[in-house]
């Protein structure tokens, strides 16, 4: 990274003289490394990675866009994207995070988030989910999109990874019985943050909810939901307040456990291990319902 380029690029951007006083690493997750650059009236923070990664800033940086115009929950602002040298990076405002806030706001705000629709399930383009490609093609039928680019799509990356033949013949059977999980519910496409585990969201120093690290798309709102239960961190304030702005439907018991069986598979796929069992375990159970 030349950081003398990049102080260029933001002073064009933010239409100001911007020079970078301080670097502080931050962490960044496994994919990237990550910094806040200040500078004396403005704080940012960077992401990088290789140049060979930028259209992932470019999604993230798009996603980004889009939950901010909906002028619902609070999101780092983009601003930039772009490649110096070999380091691909992505720019955002700075904000200082903690890890308690205003829960009941954080669900009622994404309850708000979700009403935002499309007529279509996917989205203007593919993305990640952690560093796995998500397909996003416009489908008209969310059981078909879930079918092809959730469902089929990991158990193929799956089957590549080494998962049992038993296991990849039973998502292959569970993909054949979607329509089971929809015989009474027709989800609208909500605009999804994608990743929504506990580790994408916190509060702002005023306790405002923030969530942040998209893998943005338009599918059901209860996929955010259901990921937001995979590995806790969400109170149960939270819960009540999104079912109070807009209750959901009685069968998302059962489909939680669907939507979350493609972020284990996806698991499986980016680390292996035990993932696998429980993917399968959660195949099972799903296949056992639709008998």
């Amino acid at each position: 990274m030349d950081w003398t380029e990049l102080e260029g690029m933001i002073s064009a951007e933010i239409g100001e003289t911007f020079s970078i006083d301080d670097k502080h690493s931050l962490g960044g997750g496994c994919i990237n490394t990550a910094y806040r650059l200040q500078g004396s009236n403005q704080s940012y923070f960077i992401k990088l990675n290789q140049a060979s990664r930028l259209a992932m800033f470019e999604a993230e940086f798009a996603g980004l866009e889009a939950m901010l115009q909906t002028h619902s929950i609070r999101v780092p602002r983009p601003l930039l994207t772009g490649v110096s040298e070999s380091t691909a990076f992505l720019l955002m405002e700075y904000i200082p995070l903690q890890a308690s806030g205003d829960d009941q706001a954080m669900g009622t705000q994404l309850a708000q988030m979700h009403r935002h629709s499309a007529d279509q399930f996917g989205w203007s383009r593919d993305n990640t989910i952690g560093a796995t490609a998500q397909i996003n093609d416009w489908t008209d039928d969310w059981v078909a999109f879930w079918r092809q680019h959730r469902l089929g799509f990991q158990t193929r990356l799956a089957a590549d990874k080494g998962l049992e033949r038993r296991g990849v013949r039973l998502c292959e059977q569970l993909a054949v019985q979607l329509e089971h999980f929809f015989d009474d519910y027709q989800p609208q496409a909500s605009l999804l943050h994608g990743d929504l585990w506990g580790g994408n969201a916190a509060y702002a120093a005023d306790g405002g909810p923030v969530i942040f690290d998209p893998a943005c798309y338009y599918g059901d709102r209860e996929a955010d939901l259901a990921m937001t239960e995979l590995f806790s961190g969400f109170s149960h304030g939270f819960y009540t307040a999104y079912q109070q702005e807009w209750p959901l439907h009685n069968g998302y018991e059962t489909r939680k456990i669907l939507y979350n069986q493609y972020h284990i598979l996806n698991h499986y796929n980016l680390f292996g291990g035990a993932y696998g069992s429980q993917a399968v375990r959660m195949t099972e159970q799903l296949l056992s319902l639709c008998s």
